[in-house]
């Protein structure tokens, strides 16, 4: 929505100020220009980038477009089910875990946070990750240096979006000044036609230089620091995950893990140490009373 916002107060403020300044907006009107400018932009960005970078700049920007992903509600499922299987698996070993990980929509820890389990790269790297615990052939050095290169290896890949927008953004002022040229160019050829019509084509031609930094600086190269944003909000989450994972294989208690987790989030996401406190109280009291309740059906 702010991306939409921001692209209608561009257009807004830049057109809106050549018209108060007695301007006409018909003149700025010229398909050819942006023709040349955008069909070598589109050219530029298909030779430079694989299809594999189209693929997942394409799916980057439609992103875009959506609200924040990662906010404090699923950074509290997180926690909370991060604590159900650190505390499932002090009390009854790690091994007991294994058919949650191994089942996890059959896992009534797993099942009761659909949100987190609809987000591939979250499910992941917390059924890896406890599936290497749970062999116990790796120590928490090992781990941790795994982790950091499947984070590293994540950054580099969301890294890509970002910068093919920042390289085919810096080109479009350059492709603005060759449609300029090319404007200019017509309008020397035109040089027997009267000085009003001739000015007409050197405006003409002008445009072209305004249209291709509008789209540069207005519309493409935004959306680069956009998606590094995006892309931090996303490596945060796995670091979250990773030092609970840590600390719990570290020795410390669950509730202790999940707040070291807790410190590694974002301020404006980030859970107050009540909040947390109350909503992990409440889990495991949610999750006392479905134990209870089973043990009395069964």
């Amino acid at each position: 929505m702010l991306v939409i916002i921001g692209y209608l107060v561009v257009i807004a403020t830049v057109f809106g100020g050549f018209v108060i300044s007695g301007g006409n907006l018909a003149s700025l009107f010229q398909p050819v220009e942006l023709l040349i400018i955008g069909g070598a932009g589109v050219g530029a960005f298909l030779v430079g980038n694989n299809a594999k970078a189209l693929k997942a700049t394409g799916k980057a920007v439609v992103k875009l477009f959506a609200g924040r992903r990662y906010n404090k509600a699923v950074y509290m499922d997180l926690m909370a089910l991060l604590f159900l299987l650190l505390s499932k698996s002090r009390v009854q070993g790690l091994m007991s875990l294994e058919k949650d990980i191994e089942e996890p929509l059959e896992s009534e820890i797993f099942s009761a946070y659909p949100r987190l389990m609809n987000d591939p790269m979250i499910r992941n790297f917390v059924l890896d990750y406890f599936r290497l615990m749970i062999g116990g052939s790796m120590n928490s050095h090992e781990i941790e240096a795994l982790m950091d290169e499947e984070i590293e290896t994540c950054e580099e890949e969301l890294e890509v979006p970002a910068h093919s927008l920042n390289t085919v953004g810096d080109a479009f002022p350059a492709f603005g000044i060759v449609a300029a040229v090319m404007g200019v160019v017509n309008a020397l050829a035109a040089a027997d036609r009267p000085a009003a019509e001739l000015g007409m084509l050197i405006a003409h031609a002008l445009v072209g230089t305004f249209l291709g930094i509008l789209i540069a600086y207005g519309f493409v190269l935004p959306l680069a620091p956009l998606l590094r944003q995006k892309s931090s909000d996303q490596v945060k989450i796995l670091q979250c995950i990773k030092v609970t994972l840590l600390s719990s294989l570290n020795g410390y208690a669950p509730q202790i893990a999940v707040e070291f987790g807790r410190k590694t989030i974002f301020v404006s996401e980030r859970p107050s140490f009540e909040e947390l406190e109350n909503h992990v109280r409440e889990v495991k009291s949610n999750a006392s009373m479905k134990t209870k309740a089973s043990d009395a059906a069964a």
